[in-house]
């Protein structure tokens, strides 16, 4: 409770920054008084102002207090007005987003392209003693295929967490995968043959692109807005104007722009969607990392048909190796066992009954709470650097949650051209042409956020400031 009661202070103190009521070299109000005034101990107001300074806002002067030392706190965010939908489009980005990944696990490269916790916010010691007592205590079956569906005591947990989400679920209707990329696969699988047409929120993860493309599918993309997420009017529009098959959206901070589409939003769609008797695949990988207290909604707690298909895993926020997700296919849960079974036939069995104990154990929230805290730190500081660094004109998306901020370049610089110039300054990014089949967001980069800042970071940012001023010249 305490973290968010000096975020509330820390906030309160841009809020006035940001509206002017305190300009560069200002004194901030003293401890004792702004504790006062909002009713919080001297310790929190503190902790406040010390995130300030260690984010380069203010600076403490001795004997004196604290004083603003940057005005301008970041960029506006980018102006968005989503088009209807046009007309479907094969995938044919695969060359640049293997160039792309091929930043995955590299250590030599400054990563600010791949989403990945950075190492020391994992509850390494606590998995590893997990999965060396499972290993220890259980050695026989340890070795053993686990049942096609998943370890029955990792699938208890998952359903007892959705009823946070405000899903109702038990574990026989839980399907463990290797990751969420294996549950969107496999719900595609279940709903698809090769040349239909799939609805996905634009921009749209490469990864779903891919997937797309991969399996002979056409893709139609009806855009959303950082701020607003998706409009239900235009999803409407799209599926009334196009033979749609299937869509994917992704409810909460989507990847590239952090979108967040709102809850009645939601509601409605999936009610167009039931009424149009067409499937839902929604990826849910993000909404566990959430600044504000409370979890967003999803499109699965508004399901009365079975026809969303959740699909999430725990490689945001636990174990990106363990490659452990979970979908809930509705409907269509026989149909996916079989893919499953004929695909790998089921998930590795020594870590899902780690994760199990994990769970079982109540340290899934403790681990939360840290990511959180430390990916908005790091997206606040990484603003700030860009504020520094960047050109005029430039405009960086204010997401409420997620690992990944929305950069729109100044000028005519090509996201493409700049993508390969940072790589030769051993800079990784995405550049924003692979997240749509059109010739859009050719302007655009995305930036990930690992949660925790770096000297290293703190370069890249400058390099890529660097390029951009002088690319928009």
């Amino acid at each position: 409770m305490n973290e968010y009661r000096y975020q509330a202070v820390e906030q309160r103190i841009m809020d006035m920054i940001d509206n002017g009521t305190l300009g560069l070299g200002d004194r901030l109000p003293s401890l004792r008084k702004l504790g006062r005034d909002m009713g919080v101990s001297i310790s929190t107001a503190t902790q406040a102002y010390t995130e300030l300074e260690r984010k380069g806002v203010v600076e403490a002067r001795p004997r004196s207090g604290y004083f603003v030392r940057h005005t301008k706190r970041r960029f506006p965010a980018p102006q968005a007005e989503p088009r209807p939908a046009q007309p479907p489009r094969p995938v044919t980005r695969a060359g640049l987003i293997r160039t792309v990944l091929e930043y995955v696990g590299r250590e030599d490269a400054i990563g600010l392209g791949i989403i990945e916790p950075h190492p020391s916010l994992l509850p390494s010691r606590e998995l590893g003693r997990l999965l060396a007592r499972h290993s220890r205590d259980h050695a026989t079956t340890a070795l053993s295929y686990e049942v096609i569906q998943g370890n029955p005591e990792l699938r208890r947990q998952i359903a007892h967490r959705s009823l946070e989400a405000g899903i109702s679920a038990r574990h026989e209707d839980i399907l463990v995968t290797n990751g969420a990329m294996e549950a969107l696969y496999i719900a595609l699988r279940c709903i698809t043959r090769p040349g239909d047409n799939v609805l996905v929120q634009s921009p749209a993860y490469f990864c779903f692109l891919q997937l797309l493309e991969n399996m002979g599918l056409r893709a139609i993309e009806v855009e959303s807005t950082p701020d607003k997420g998706l409009n239900p009017a235009l999803v409407a529009d799209a599926v009334a104007k196009y033979d749609v098959k299937a869509c994917i959206f992704v409810p909460n901070f989507a990847n590239p722009d952090g979108s967040l589409t709102p809850d009645e939003a939601k509601r409605e769609i999936v009610r167009l969607l039931e009424y149009m008797d067409i499937p839902l695949i929604e990826d849910d990988v993000s909404s566990d990392i959430h600044f504000d207290p409370k979890r967003p909604g999803t499109y699965k707690q508004y399901d009365e048909k079975g026809l969303v298909m959740l699909c999430s895993s725990f490689s945001k926020t636990v174990a990106p190796g363990w490659r452990i997700g979970w979908m809930l296919p509705g409907r269509y849960l026989n149909k996916a066992r079989e893919i499953k079974a004929t695909t790998n036939v089921c998930s590795a069995t020594p870590t899902q009954a780690a994760m199990a104990s994990f769970l079982a154990e109540g340290r899934l929230e403790k681990q939360l709470r840290t990511i959180r805290t430390a990916i908005e730190r790091t997206m606040d500081v990484m603003q700030l650097e860009l504020n520094r660094s960047f050109p005029e004109g430039t405009r960086v998306t204010h997401p409420k949650g997620g690992s990944v901020l929305w950069v729109t370049l100044p000028g005519s610089v090509d996201c493409v051209d700049f993508f390969f110039e940072a790589r030769e300054h051993g800079v990784g990014i995405a550049p924003g042409g692979i997240f749509t089949t059109r010739e859009r967001f050719t302007d655009c980069i995305r930036l990930s956020c690992c949660g925790v800042w770096s000297e290293e970071l703190s370069k890249g940012i400058a390099t890529l400031g660097d390029l951009a001023r002088r690319m928009a010249r």
